[in-house]
């Protein structure tokens, strides 16, 4: 197995890429102005879509990209980028395979006057042509195929590798925050877990162009997999670097 961490711009750094070259790419990328990572982020429309572009470029046939995104909300109401950037990925040529959603198992924003506390984002979920792979099953809570689920404490569901006799998970799922210390938008390792097992098969290439503090890099190399990732802030790649020697030193 191999990974690769380029300190760079992803937008440059993809198109030296070799076209059709990444079986799965599981990212989150900036939602809208709501951060600046350490004053090196321009985020707009005109950015997205050459991000997107480079997506469908580099991704095989019958490939995934796993997007995981929310909107900011200015003047009272939600900006849609998200949905913008769905729709914008199916004119590219993706095939929208799944709307998910990752539900904030015990935290969320605060109310504000008439609206709900957000505690989810999306998770769209690309494919490049017919995408071949399967989905995760759970062990039901009594070995009987129907019954609920076991849940762990902190809510999310308990997991068991590919068992026949289990049930499909729902497209909506549950995870436990993920401690803010090392990076101000860290997605959980459950999650990239989950995502990369459902998607990808041991020794393909898994791909992250927002690398941040490397969630994805790690659980690709615990999942023996091959890696790329592209993270543009200094602080963040040192980081991403370091999780990922910790699981496998030899990889970098």
């Amino acid at each position: 197995m191999s990974a690769t961490i380029i300190h760079g711009d992803c937008i440059e750094e993809m198109d030296n890429m070799p076209k059709e070259s990444i079986d799965l790419t599981v990212t989150s990328p900036p939602y809208d102005n709501l951060r600046t990572y350490e004053g090196s982020l321009q985020w707009h429309e005109g950015i997205w879509k050459q991000v997107i572009d480079g997506l469908y470029r580099v991704t095989k046939e019958g490939g995934v990209v796993v997007w995981v995104v929310g909107d900011s909300t200015i003047q009272g109401s939600e900006t849609g980028t998200s949905f913008k950037q769905a729709l914008y990925a199916m004119e590219c040529g993706f095939s929208l395979n799944d709307t998910m959603i990752y539900q904030k198992f015990g935290s969320g924003m605060p109310h504000k006057s008439h609206r709900y506390g957000q505690s989810f984002e999306y998770m769209f979920v690309f494919s490049k042509g017919k995408n071949t792979h399967g989905v995760i099953k759970t062990y039901p809570a009594t070995g009987a195929v129907g019954k609920t689920t076991r849940r762990q404490k902190d809510g999310s569901i308990k997991r068991g590798t590919y068992n026949i006799g289990g049930g499909k998970l729902p497209n909506i799922w549950q995870y436990a925050g993920e401690t803010k210390q090392k990076h101000p938008a860290p997605f959980p390792e459950q999650l990239a877990y989950d995502h990369i097992v459902s998607w990808s098969d041991e020794g393909d290439t898994v791909f992250d162009p927002f690398l941040g503090s490397g969630t994805t890099g790690k659980i690709a190399a615990q999942l023996n997999r091959n890696f790329i990732g592209i993270e543009k802030v200094e602080k963040y790649f040192n980081i991403a670097q370091e999780r990922i020697k910790s699981v496998q030193p030899q990889l970098i």
